[in-house]
């Protein structure tokens, strides 16, 4: 009996339509278009306008275009699992709010919090259920409005996040092709250089932890990319290496979209060259569990069915990985 694999078998997207250009970041804090793009890569970054709008909204756009793609009934969807940081609210699960909207009446959902990995983290359970044969029809997103909890007076952070969202079907299939193997990996001990201090059980919402900003993404800049040009590299090429995979082999990079000098060093580290390395930070900056369906989403049209692809990531927590996938069709 052939193996059960679980295969991407198609992508959704969405972005919203307001962008914040590098010029306009000029007129709010202190740096300008230069500075930005030789640090980051980022031109510009999407931001979610709109009373009310949260990450379920851009989820529902992302899922709704996934379903009317692959023409699968919504009442067919088993499980939606929703990769976010930023939830429409603490509870009920963003999940719940986008399976209602799309008719996916029949499934269970739930939210995976993993920071940037998120969307590999949900792609390697959602994987875990198709392949125990527990579930035929998977949907996966990963979505963030990190405009909602970015601090636009401090320069270290508004310049590199943006909103979107992205969605995979995930189906059972017995041919060569599917998630391969996957690396996960996590560390609290980087909790003091990538976090967002309040609004937990920890420091619950008061006046105090909003006049102190605890609200909002803290970062340390010069160690988190420390942490993650090492992290995200290595395991990228840790899982070449025990699947005896070459540069040669790899058809694509999907790297997470952080830092164009991150997704540099992982490519050099894993021999492989830019041609090869899917791209869309200058337009969308990190939109963080967004941006590897949203590459996927950009370069669908590029893939061939059997086309090696990487995906590599790293968060705050910390949180890192990579996955193996063969692509499964043809556009």
């Amino acid at each position: 009996m052939n193996k059960i694999r679980a295969a991407i078998t198609g992508v959704g997207g969405y972005v919203p339509d307001y962008i914040l250009t590098n010029k306009e970041l000029e007129t709010m804090v202190d740096t300008n278009d230069e500075w930005i793009t030789s640090r980051t890569g980022i031109k510009e970054r999407r931001i979610l306008k709109g009373e009310g709008l949260g990450t379920s909204y851009m989820g529902i756009k992302a899922a709704q275009e996934l379903i009317a793609k692959t023409k699968i009934d919504p009442k067919e969807i088993d499980l939606v699992i929703c990769a976010t940081i930023t939830p429409d609210m603490p509870f009920p699960a963003t999940a719940n709010l986008i399976a209602t909207e799309i008719g996916a009446v029949n499934a269970f959902s739930y939210d995976l919090g993993a920071a940037c990995s998120g969307f590999l983290f949900g792609l390697a359970t959602g994987v875990n259920f198709i392949q125990a044969g527990t579930y035929k029809k998977v949907i996966v997103i990963g979505g963030d409005k990190m405009s909602s909890i970015i601090n636009y007076k401090d320069r270290t952070t508004c310049i590199i996040f943006g909103d979107g969202a992205g969605a995979v079907l995930l189906e059972p299939t017995t041919e060569d092709v599917g998630v391969m193997d996957s690396i996960l990996r996590s560390d609290g001990a980087g909790v003091n250089y990538l976090n967002m201090q309040a609004g937990g059980s920890r420091i619950p919402a008061s006046h105090e932890s909003v006049d102190a900003n605890l609200h909002y993404v803290f970062q340390e800049g010069s160690t988190v990319y420390k942490f993650a040009v090492t992290n995200m590299a290595e395991v990228s090429a840790q899982i070449m290496e025990r699947n005896n995979l070459t540069g040669a082999d790899i058809a694509w990079l999907a790297p997470h979209q952080a830092n164009k000098r991150i997704i540099d060093a992982t490519a050099g580290r894993m021999g492989i060259s830019d041609d090869k390395v899917m791209m869309n930070i200058e337009k969308y900056g990190n939109t963080t569990a967004g941006t590897l369906p949203l590459l996927l989403w950009d370069y669908e049209k590029k893939l061939k069915k059997g086309d090696n692809i990487i995906f590599a990531a790293f968060g705050g927590g910390f949180t890192w990985g990579a996955i193996w996938v063969k692509w499964a069709y043809n556009s």
